[in-house]
């Protein structure tokens, strides 16, 4: 964002410095992420591959048989293990071979069957194995955490309307104080194809936050420290921090996932520059203030909250909102 010039300069009448807006956008999705099934698919013909270093993140649909589950990672999926020796152990303890909902293949596959809430947890694999015949046993930790979820919401879902008002309030509390206020800009719902989930619902936010004392046309706060430019700055701090203790909460819940969450990483924030109707910023015609919303001369006018005066040769008057 460009800085501002805060110096007093000799302008037209009504000169309005630039205010600046930030412009918060992010989507959030119904029902599920990560590695999951759509309704259509088998999802026992699915097979999902495990880490030792951060936990994946497995989703199954309730009452739905899981994925295949393997006790190799990545780098070992395709290598020949010799007289390897897999042990799985869940929430409640190691896990036998096979009972009426659980199923560990010879190869150390775990299948879940009729997933329900309370199967939802951490689980590891414990992996020892010879490389080859003449090198030391080797043992791995392969960890998983799995989650029990429900089909998504349409678009048209009461929840989208309720969650967007929601969101709106919690957003709007975390600025107030810095005499900022949120409103949302648009509210998209698409459906999206993700891979190896099938068809999902995704939304689409975007928010902007505003200083109160530019938005409204008169000054809330006096003091040097309520200098718009860092008030807004605040926000975006305390808006990232919120969205990313989500992403935490997230990674800690066993229990199943809420109807919407927020998806990681489409977070995005930027800021615009931007004029009050009948102002416009022109460093041609006034170069001592490049950045400065100045008043729209006659022959020029500004509808709407652009950066610019447009022209219009019926505008006889300074500040013109219309042509």
């Amino acid at each position: 964002m460009r800085r501002l010039r805060r110096r007093r300069l000799a302008l037209p009448p009504r000169t309005f410095l630039c205010a600046p807006l930030l412009v918060v956008v992010l989507s959030v999705l119904q029902g599920l992420a990560s590695v999951h099934t759509s309704a259509s698919t088998d999802s026992s013909t699915l097979k999902v591959v495990g880490s030792t270093n951060l936990p994946v993140k497995v989703y199954v649909r309730l009452n739905h048989n899981s994925p295949r589950i393997l006790c190799v990672t990545k780098r070992l999926r395709n290598s020949e293990l010799i007289d390897p020796i897999f042990q799985w152990h869940g929430p409640g303890g190691d896990l036998v071979t096979e009972n009426q909902t659980v199923k560990i293949t010879p190869t150390g596959t775990l299948l879940f069957r009729h997933f329900k809430n309370e199967f939802s947890g951490v689980y590891t694999c414990s992996l020892v194995f010879k490389p080859t015949i003449e090198q030391d046993e080797k043992s791995y930790l392969i960890k998983y955490i799995i989650y029990a979820r429900y089909h998504a919401a349409p678009c048209n879902s009461i929840y989208n309307t309720s969650f967007e008002k929601k969101l709106l309030q919690i957003l709007t509390k975390l600025v107030v104080e810095l005499s900022c206020e949120v409103a949302l800009r648009k509210s998209e719902c698409h459906h999206v194809k993700m891979q190896r989930a099938g068809m999902q619902n995704e939304i689409f936010f975007t928010f902007t936050v505003a200083s109160l004392d530019t938005e409204k046309g008169k000054s809330v706060c006096q003091k040097s420290a309520c200098d718009v430019t860092r008030r807004l700055r605040k926000a975006k701090d305390l808006i990232e921090k919120f969205f990313s203790q989500q992403v935490e909460v997230l990674g800690k819940r066993t229990a199943p996932l809420p109807e919407i969450y927020y998806i990681e990483g489409t977070l995005q924030m930027v800021w615009v520059n931007r004029c009050t109707p009948g102002y416009g910023i022109n460093p041609l015609l006034h170069p001592d203030c490049p950045n400065c919303c100045v008043v729209c001369s006659p022959g020029s006018y500004n509808p709407r909250e652009g950066t610019h005066c447009l022209p219009c040769n019926k505008s006889l008057e300074y500040g013109a909102t219309h042509c």
